[in-house]
């Protein structure tokens, strides 16, 4: 694998001059070369002020070589890992001398400049083993051929790497402040907010830049394109580059390709398959949020859960060169969710609780016998509310509750069960409930599957309406009420005005046209009807009809508008 990298390097050669001398970088040429960006694509050759990315095959290494032309001269070396860790050293190898021809000026045979240069190992400059975004800076480095080889040993990766011999003037990279640490301000139960110092990028060299805040659950990140990577992991295989015909086998089984098909390859590349691509390279659940925010310093991270640590980058980003630097990340774990209060049920008896809009409240239910089952009541008096029922820590219902309902669960001796009761979105709740081991002496009446009041439009009159609801077969009572209404009243007024809970007492008295007690054991012809008297022409009301249970708790069937006729 070592040969073909220098097949570049014979191109080189001959153009040294009679002084030994390979060219740097010529400005008009390397602006040229800087906007086509395929000139450097998987070349050996670093461009002088460029940052170039490429990519490594797991235990297969990489050499690029740059040549400094004139002793003295400032360099600078970045290499930047992006998913894993790399290995990477930079060695300086003297240019090798024309010494046939008696200055004649005729090089040396290409086979004799080769076999030079492999045989020389150079000197070592700087070496580095981790995934730290790490440096090579010399303000005067010898004339010469440099070679910047790295290794991974842990997987195929990619990298970015960057040598100038212009560092002062370049500035590619924007550009940290004196502290670059990156601190908590405040800290909640879903939210931390970060604060840290500008880039003098900004505040100094006038350049156009952004922040980029990172937030996620594992580590800390070192570099932007590491968190591209983890990112984009399942489009690693469409990321890595088209293998050439210097690859070995061993490189095509990275990719999925079988290595006994080498005169296949053009055939692969030209139809990739799918299924081979997404074997090697399965999507991971990526829990990891990138956020960019301008040029503000100071960041609230929201929708967190409680009580768990995240990690926070911050990287400025040159929105120019699209280069980036990374600030000290820092970690937090936010709060607890604050300690609920478990309120005590005892059997039989209706508990009122009250639920702030998205809140939670623990209700405890500790039967003192022993008992074959547990009836829970629920009656939600405004919008819906999520129930879940946990025995000795064992799930055993969650359901979401509108109106009024009743759960049977299996008993079990000394069995202590955990009602946690979940608000919506929307609004507070407030609802009913009642736990007990003898629903036989419940508080709540029963009610049918269905409780609409039922008009009857033919019956209608100026001055009465008829209507029917279903009951039981269990005797109740039943009082029914009315309220004139504008005729422009909605549904939605309704369910905003009424809560489900209120009874019977919290109405006006000249409001109730009756009650009466009504029961059918044939629950086919539990039906009753009553016509309301002494309305007014062309008027709409509001029709209520509420059940009284035996321990006075009372359920309100869905209300009902009817409108009298105008002209009778």
């Amino acid at each position: 694998m070592v040969l073909p990298h220098w097949c570049l390097l014979w191109l080189l050669l001959p153009l040294a001059s009679r002084t030994q001398k390979l060219p740097t970088r010529d400005e008009e040429l390397f602006q040229m070369q800087i906007r086509d960006k395929a000139f450097f694509h998987d070349s050996s050759v670093i461009p002088d002020g460029a940052e170039i990315s490429s990519y490594l095959f797991r235990d297969t290494p990489k050499r690029y070589f740059f040549v400094v032309e004139e002793d003295n001269t400032p360099l600078s070396v970045t290499v930047t890992p992006c998913d894993a860790p790399l290995e990477w050293k930079l060695s300086l190898q003297e240019l090798p001398e024309e010494t046939s021809g008696e200055g004649s000026g005729d090089p040396e045979p290409l086979e004799q400049q080769k076999q030079q240069i492999i045989n020389e190992e150079g000197t070592e400059l700087f070496s580095y083993k981790g995934n730290d975004v790490e440096y090579f800076i010399s303000s005067s480095s010898p004339s010469g051929l440099y070679q910047l080889e790295l290794l991974s040993t842990e997987k195929d990766t990619h990298f970015k790497v960057y040598a100038t011999t212009t560092p002062e003037s370049d500035q590619l990279y924007p550009e940290l402040p004196y502290d670059p640490r990156v601190d908590v301000t405040s800290l909640g139960r879903t939210t931390v907010t970060l604060a840290w110092k500008p880039s003098p990028t900004a505040s100094l060299l006038k350049q156009p830049i952004q922040y980029c805040v990172v937030i996620n659950r594992e580590h800390n990140f070192k570099s932007l394109c590491a968190v591209d990577a983890k990112l984009s992991a399942d489009d690693a295989f469409m990321m890595a580059p088209k293998p050439g015909l210097d690859f070995s086998p061993f490189d095509f089984a990275h990719f999925g390709f079988p290595s006994d098909n080498l005169g296949k390859e053009r055939s692969y590349l030209a139809k990739p398959s799918p299924k081979l691509g997404r074997h090697v390279y399965s999507r991971p659940k990526v829990d990891i949020q990138q956020i960019c925010i301008g040029n503000k310093n100071i960041f609230t991270v929201s929708d967190l859960k409680p009580d768990t640590q995240y990690y926070f980058d911050i990287f400025v980003v040159n929105t120019n060169s699209n280069t980036s630097t990374a600030y000290v990340g820092t970690f937090a774990r936010t709060k607890e969710e604050a300690k609920q209060m478990t309120v005590e049920l005892k059997d039989g008896k209706v508990t009122d609780v009250f639920v702030k809009r998205k809140g939670a409240k623990f209700l405890r239910f500790a039967p003192v016998s022993s008992h074959q089952k547990v009836t829970i009541f629920i009656h939600s008096c405004l919008d819906a509310i999520q129930i879940q029922v946990r025995r000795d820590g064992k799930l055993l219902l969650s359901q979401n509750v509108e109106g009024i309902r009743q759960f049977q669960l299996r008993g079990k001796p000394k069995a202590k069960y955990l009602i946690r009761l979940k608000g919506n979105k929307k609004g507070a709740s407030m609802l009913k409930i009642l736990a007990t081991t003898r629903p036989s002496k419940q508080s709540f009446p029963s009610l049918p599957e269905d409780t609409r009041i039922k008009a009857f439009d033919k019956l209608r009159t100026c001055s009465s309406a008829t209507v029917a609801w279903l009951g039981t077969q269990e005797r109740n009572k039943f009082c029914i009420y009315k309220k004139e209404v504008d005729d422009n009243y909605n549904e939605d007024q309704k369910k905003r005005e009424q809560n489900q809970c209120l009874g019977p007492d919290m109405r006006k008295k000249s409001e109730k046209v009756l009650c009466k007690y009504f029961h059918s054991q044939n629950l086919q012809k539990a039906v009753t009807t009553e016509t309301i008297k002494d309305l007014q022409p062309g008027k709409s009301y509001l029709l209520d009809v509420y059940v009284i249970g035996h321990g006075g708790h009372s359920v309100k069937y869905q209300s009902k508008i009817v409108k009298t006729r105008k002209f009778c």
